[in-house]
This record gives structure tokens, C-alpha cells and sequence, in this order.
């Protein structure tokens, strides 16, 4: 097939560093009638521009390729390529959100259990801290449930497993109390305060999601107690979970109360699934008992 020739080409092009380039820029005119053959090659070509440290040509053809992706129907053998691509693009510039997103979409093309140890750690690693200092990132579900982030447990990286937790929980106590091992990386440590705003954001966040639909009434001291702030700073961090698209709701500052009418879906862990099942069984037993009583109030009235 043609990808399988391509690959050969372009596996022959990387053994031969001086001209390595040359290889998918001529076999790139020559595949045009299949699109992930041009992907291929463009990936191929991106790669060897990011090993020379070339990042406004990486850049265009990340653009030019996800474009080209963006039309292809489900997921193709290339697109775990150019997911490599990216998210080692957006490391190099520091774009963490972009990064993290990128990364886990390559670990959703691929087997954990085919990558080695090694690669797996440093992989599930740097998807931690990204998560955690990424702009706008605030859903950890899918990284806590990939495996690859299991190759850090009962290491000396265990702490980030733990912070991630505590983040997707919206654990500020735990989170403070785990300072001692994460303030020992300086891109956590240099990024407290916003750390901290993020958690307690997510804080707002799992408050809201753990209560049932008809009790989303939260008071300023419930939120300030939960988030470790002081009642005066309460309404400042809900307008700021409002403005971010986490929840929607009103804030009512003669009552001191907020009240909250949805929250953002997000992948959940095990434990926030078992709580939502609860609450399911908590609704259906209202539900029953609704419907007993109707029942009940039928007969008196019918006789």
C-alpha cells in the first residue's frame, strides 16, 4: 500500500541526516492523491524542521496538517504522528494547555503497555504538570483514568498523582498539604497563586456537582470554608468560575447565598462516578416515594 512505501522512504530519509529532507519534499508532490500520505510526509518534514530547531515552519505545517485532518473522517493511522508532532511543538514553546491537549490525543492513538517505562513516565509527567499550569484547563478525568499515569505510582513522582487528585476533587487542604513535594519543582512552585485560584475554582466546581440538582444553594461561608478563603473573597471567585464557563448561576449578596443551575460536564474518576450514582439512587427513591404518595392521595380522593 501506499503508506507502507512511504514509510519506508521516509524511515530510509531519517538515516541520512544531510539530506533527510529532501526525501518527503519530493515524495510529497508525488502522493497527493491520498491524503494521509500528504499528512505523512508534511508530519515527517515537521519533525525534521523541529530537530533543527526551525519553530515558524513546525508551526505552519502543524497548521497546514490539522487542517488536512479536520476533514478526515475518524481516526487514522497518521493522526497519532502528528499528534507527536504537536504536542512536542507546543512543549518546546511552552504552551502547556496546548501541549496537554495534544498529548493526551497521542496517548488516545496508541497503547500504553507498547510505549516503554521510561517514555511512559516522562510522558505521564510532563502531561502533569501541564495540566496543572495550563490556561484553562480544568478537566484531569482523562488523564487519571489512562494507565500511562500509573507508571509514576510507588515512584518518587507519586506526589503529582496525588496533586492531580486533589486538583480534580477541588481538594484545597489536600493540596496544601501536599507543598512539601510539589513546591520542590520550580514551574509549580513559581506558579502558586494561580495554582492556588485554579484549585479553588475546581473547588466551586465539585461543590456544585455534588449537590443534587434541586439544592444548588451554596452559602459564602460554605465556599470560603471549602476553598480556604475569607467570606469578602467569595463573590470575586464565583464571578470568576461564571466567567470561565465552570458553572452557571446568580449571585445573591444581600442573602450571601449563590445559586447554581448547571456545571460543566468533564470526564470523572471512579470516585465522582460512585458519588453520582448515589445521588441517582438518592432521586429514584424520591421519585418512588412521590409516586407512592400520589398513589396514596388517588384512592383517598376517588373514594
Amino acid at each position: 500500500c501506499l503508506i507502507c512505501l512511504l514509510e519506508i522512504i521516509l524511515h530510509v530519509a531519517r538515516q541520512m541526516p544531510g539530506t533527510a529532507l529532501c526525501f518527503p519534499l519530493k515524495t510529497k508532490e508525488k502522493v497527493k492523491i491520498s491524503e494521509e500520505a500528504v499528512i505523512l510526509c508534511k508530519t515527517t518534514i515537521g519533525s525534521l524542521k523541529l530537530d533543527i530547531n526551525d519553530l515558524p515552519a513546525t508551526k505552519k505545517l502543524i497548521e497546514e496538517v490539522e487542517e488536512i485532518l479536520n476533514n478526515l473522517p475518524g481516526v487514522t493511522s497518521v493522526h497519532g504522528r502528528f499528534y507527536d508532532l504537536s504536542s512536542k511543538y507546543y512543549r518546546i514553546v511552552g504552551n502547556h494547555a496546548f501541549y496537554y491537549k495534544d498529548a493526551l490525543r497521542y496517548l488516545g492513538c496508541v497503547e500504553a503497555k507498547d510505549l516503554p517505562e521510561a517514555e511512559q513516565q516522562e510522558r505521564a509527567f510532563t502531561l502533569g504538570l501541564a495540566g496543572l499550569l495550563g490556561e484553562g484547563v480544568y478537566n484531569f478525568g482523562e488523564l487519571l483514568m489512562h494507565p500511562v499515569l500509573e507508571s509514576l505510582r510507588n515512584t518518587d513522582k507519586q506526589w503529582l498523582i496525588d496533586t492531580l487528585y486533589a486538583f480534580n476533587a477541588g481538594n484545597v487542604e489536600k493540596f496544601q498539604a501536599l507543598k512539601t513535594a510539589w513546591g520542590q519543582q520550580p514551574d509549580l512552585a513559581a506558579q502558586e497563586a494561580k495554582l492556588m485560584q485554579k484549585i479553588q475554582l475546581l473547588c466551586v466546581m465539585e461543590m456544585t456537582f455534588t449537590r443534587p440538582a434541586n439544592h444548588r444553594q451554596l452559602t459564602f461561608q460554605e465556599i470560603a470554608q471549602s476553598a480556604k478563603i475569607q467570606v469578602n473573597e467569595v463573590e470575586l471567585l464565583v464571578m470568576k468560575a461564571l466567567s470561565v464557563g465552570l458553572i452557571k448561576g446568580s449571585i445573591d449578596e444581600v442573602e450571601q447565598k449563590v445559586h447554581m443551575t448547571w456545571v460543566q460536564p468533564r470526564v470523572l474518576d471512579v470516585q465522582q462516578i460512585k458519588g453520582m450514582k448515589d445521588r441517582l439512587d438518592f432521586w429514584c427513591g424520591d421519585v418512588k416515594n412521590m409516586a407512592m404518595l400520589v398513589e396514596h392521595q388517588a384512592q383517598d380522593i376517588l373514594t
